[in-house]
């Protein structure tokens, strides 16, 4: 499963969360928010076609993420809420496809974490080795 995490500033549209989303690789399975930001207006007209993980904001503060925004740090507790919403929705032992990227408007910011279960499963061996 791969899970398309967001983090955004309350005036984003839902052409700033698609246009993240396109350039981070515009393919996922499920889209995760913090929680206070999974009923805005704006995300629910761009999501509206896939399921939507709320994320808890306690969440962010142990997942270490491979970028730094101090907008983010000092906001959030995480060095980015796209790439820490990404991990913990994708579940234990996710991992990013990439850094976050930024809407062209950068009012949005999207990561794509590929799950523990999916990982595994493209890396087993299929059929017999005989």
């Amino acid at each position: 499963m791969i899970v398309a995490g967001f983090g955004f500033r309350s005036g984003a549209t839902p052409e700033s969360l698609r246009d993240a989303f396109t350039r981070a690789g515009g393919q996922a399975d499920r889209f995760a928010t913090l929680a206070d930001k999974a009923a805005t207006d704006a995300f629910l007209r761009f999501a509206a076609d896939h399921p939507i993980i709320s994320v808890n904001p306690d969440a962010l503060h142990e997942i270490e993420t491979l970028t730094h925004s101090n907008h983010s740090l000092a906001a959030r507790q995480t060095g980015s809420v796209a790439e820490a919403c990404a991990l913990a929705a994708a579940g234990p032992g996710a991992r990013l496809l990439a850094p976050r990227v930024n809407s062209s408007d950068r009012m949005a910011t999207c990561a794509l974490a590929q799950s523990m279960a999916q990982s595994a499963a493209q890396s087993t061996p299929t059929g017999d080795a005989s």
